[in-house]
């Protein structure tokens, strides 16, 4: 996790997942290398194929990208010095060969201005759709990518299928998806003044009906934290994000929620939904954040769920975990 012993790590964030997703967070004030190796056309393609291909030595990557070797070895001696990218040396079949692999999968540049009141400051994750690490569900249910469906509808095993990590919609009648998200707040050694959720929702219905109720549940490390009623499953237009290729008659948008856990209670869109707390989640415990979303077994309207992720629906992203970090004591 963090490494406060290198001088610019110790302003940065790194945290993983239990599927090998890896952020790291960059303060630009203190982290000119990581600056310095993003600022490169080249060096981006030598991120983008080692975090396709795995552990590549500096002789493929030039190959790969139709470069001089004595270039690539220029930029990765960079990439290296930014810690950006993990190398190691082994024999090859004459002397020995630099082997390269990612270190992250998710850059983000934070502008934050120094100095900013840290009652504002926040931490955001984003999660794409088809990276949950468990799940138990039921037809009718299916994954769609951007360029198509994943595998065949209506078949729950399906949805262990490695190319669900491509997954921009999901939907299924009961049951439920779990996401694991970093902890970043124990990872800052922060304390926490709220923590969201925000994710585009709808029922599920065979074709789409704008009045199919559904009961839509989030659970966070195991505890309920509250039950959003979806008014239907909307297709009176194609989603603002939806590609042309899907169908009319399907699923082409929900509705933006929000879910806010605070020391005082818990909230969907602004309304009260339970009496859980940040305390109940027992966050210091844990180095990951688990959210859960779907279909309780008791649920009144158990009308299934449509979770759309970036490049479906009407909001082009996946689901986003905020938070808030709480504000530091003056000395």
């Amino acid at each position: 996790m963090g490494d406060t012993a290198h001088p610019e790590r110790a302003n940065r964030m790194r945290a993983n997942d239990d599927v090998g997703r890896t952020f790291l967070n960059v303060n630009p004030d203190h982290s000119y290398p990581v600056l310095r190796g993003l600022a490169s056309p080249v060096r981006i393609k030598i991120l983008r194929l080692v975090q396709k291909r795995g552990a590549i030595n500096v002789n493929e990557i030039a190959a790969a990208l139709d470069l001089p070797q004595s270039t690539v070895a220029t930029h990765v001696k960079i990439l290296e010095e930014a810690e950006l990218i993990d190398t190691r040396v082994c024999k090859a079949v004459k002397g020995q060969q630099k082997i390269c692999s990612a270190r992250y999968r998710e850059i983000v540049i934070r502008l934050d201005a120094e100095g900013v009141d840290t009652r504002d400051d926040h931490v955001d994750v984003s999660m794409p759709l088809g990276l949950y690490t468990s799940c138990d569900v039921s037809a009718p249910c299916g994954l769609c990518s951007l360029q198509g469906i994943v595998g065949v509808l209506d078949v729950p095993d399906l949805f262990l299928d490695p190319r669900r990590m491509g997954a921009a919609l999901l939907w299924f009648g009961r049951g439920y998806v779990e996401y694991k998200f970093p902890n970043n707040a124990k990872v800052l050694k922060a304390g926490i003044d709220a923590i969201e959720f925000a994710m585009e929702l709808s029922s599920e219905v065979p074709g789409t009906n704008e009045n199919w109720p559904s009961d839509i549940t989030v659970w966070v490390n195991g505890v309920e934290i509250g039950t959003w009623c979806s008014p239907g499953d909307f297709g009176d237009k194609r989603g603002a994000y939806t590609p042309h290729w899907w169908k009319l008659e399907g699923s082409q948008y929900g509705k933006l929620t929000r879910w806010r856990i605070t020391d005082d209670g818990s909230y969907v869109d602004g309304e009260r939904c339970s009496d859980v707390t940040l305390s109940d989640l027992k966050l210091t415990e844990h180095h990951s954040v688990r959210m859960r979303v779907g279909i309780a077994e008791n649920a009144k309207h158990p009308g299934g769920i449509n979770i759309f992720g970036r490049g479906f629906g009407d909001h082009d992203q996946d689901i986003l975990m905020r938070v808030y970090l709480a504000r530091k004591t003056p000395a």
